[in-house]
């Protein structure tokens, strides 16, 4: 991977270094006539990712009990992989999870009291459903505001103990400019601020520290080419320092978990490792190996750059094609949306003609990447023009 990256020499990517130099090394993802504009959802992995995720049944049927240590020697690479790529100052921030929920369950339960949490309308369904479940089973008190910075700070006037919010909105992929502004907001009410990054990470440069986030949930999922269940909290060393605890714990999270002893009250591991819960999901560590290294020898600003560019192509190919879409440019993420009343029976109607596309309420989302060409740009466009102005027959 290294050598192939290098390969590609200084400056801005070019279609025709990436055919060369990296579509090769997603063969196995490449190997369909499809065209596929779902990468804002599942991110196509490398076809390393087979081979790391065999290390780690090798390590299973070779080594038995003893795997033990590189398996964990492994969680401890992938943590300081994902803070290389959220600027956190310490890896033991980073705490893996299955999942942004399980990051978000996490800081809720370990707060005491019931807990007045402000959070937005624009949430992803998973961040809000657990918010409106806490809600609803009397755990948390929950205001809820447009997802706008402003807005926000206006709401912390009548006080609370945390705000949830995201970075770049899931639906619309804008961004939320100004998030620096409100943690300083948040911290002089008293309050902490959790950011979900799952739709920042790998798209643009990420700094929770320049941020001010006391916690940021994301994964690996869509950008970094993980897969799913390879997720983590970070939990900034203020808060870690504060003698915040976790009450979702178990046995990896004690301060010797091989020792099997039981001090009451437990004694748990330092920092970020207090966190951890019980027997971890060992292969998640391999599956996500090969994305994180991909995004992080590449380069998240030179991969900003050539996204943008071809937003702006594919774009202006839509608006050709009779198609307005909205996104591109600076204050949106990496995909474009288009508004259709009938938007999910648009998505199903492309995926007969061989565009993947998917639908959230009103709206497509469509999102190149790095390994999409242009010709399929210019090609998707026409099919979204072309079925965009055809009834459906249902």
């Amino acid at each position: 991977m290294k050598e192939a990256i290098h390969a590609l020499g200084p400056g801005p990517l070019t279609e025709a270094a990436l055919a060369r130099h990296i579509f090769p090394l997603f063969s196995r993802a490449l190997d369909s006539d499809r065209i596929y504009l779902e990468n804002h959802s599942l991110g196509r992995p490398l076809d390393q990712s087979t081979d790391d995720l065999r290390e780690a049944c090798d390590l299973w049927q070779s080594r038995l009990g003893d795997a033990w240590d590189a398996w964990l020697a492994e969680r401890e690479c992938s943590r300081a992989r994902f803070a290389r790529l959220i600027n956190s100052p310490r890896a033991d921030c980073v705490v893996p999870k299955t999942s942004a929920g399980q990051g978000l369950r996490t800081v809720l339960n370990a707060m005491p009291g019931t807990p007045h949490v402000i959070s937005t309308r624009g949430e992803f369904d998973s961040i809000d459903l657990i918010l409106r479940q806490y809600a609803a089973m009397g755990r948390i008190r929950v205001t809820w505001v447009e997802p706008d910075v402003d807005a926000l700070i206006a709401a912390l006037e009548a006080g609370g103990d945390l705000v949830v919010v995201s970075q770049v909105l899931f639906m619309t992929a804008r961004i939320l400019h100004g998030i620096d502004r409100l943690a300083a907001a948040c911290h002089a009410a008293g309050m902490r601020l959790l950011v979900d990054a799952y739709h920042a990470v790998g798209v643009f440069p990420v700094d929770v520290t320049a941020m001010g986030a006391d916690f940021l949930i994301s994964a690996s999922y869509k950008y970094l080419r993980g897969g799913p269940g390879a997720g983590f909290l970070y939990i900034s060393p203020e808060v870690l320092d504060s003698g915040f605890m976790p009450l979702d714990t178990g046995w990896f999270a004690k301060e010797d978990f091989f020792a099997f002893e039981r001090p009451d009250p437990p004694r748990f591991a330092k920092g970020g490792d207090a966190f951890h819960e019980s027997t971890p999901p060992i292969f998640t560590y391999y599956q996500a190996r090969a994305g994180q290294q991909f995004v992080l020898e590449m380069g998240v600003a030179r991969l900003r750059l050539y996204s943008l560019e071809q937003l702006s192509r594919f774009k202006s190919y839509l608006a050709d094609a009779g198609v307005e879409a909205e996104g591109s440019g600076p204050n949106y993420g990496a995909f474009l949306t288009i508004q259709a009343p009938n938007a999910r029976d648009l998505a199903q109607r492309l995926a007969v003609r061989g565009v993947d596309v998917d639908a959230r309420g009103h709206l497509v989302r469509v999102c190149p990447d790095c390994l999409t060409t242009d010709e399929e740009m210019q090609r998707a466009a026409l099919s979204i023009g072309l079925v965009a102005s055809t009834p459906s027959r249902s």
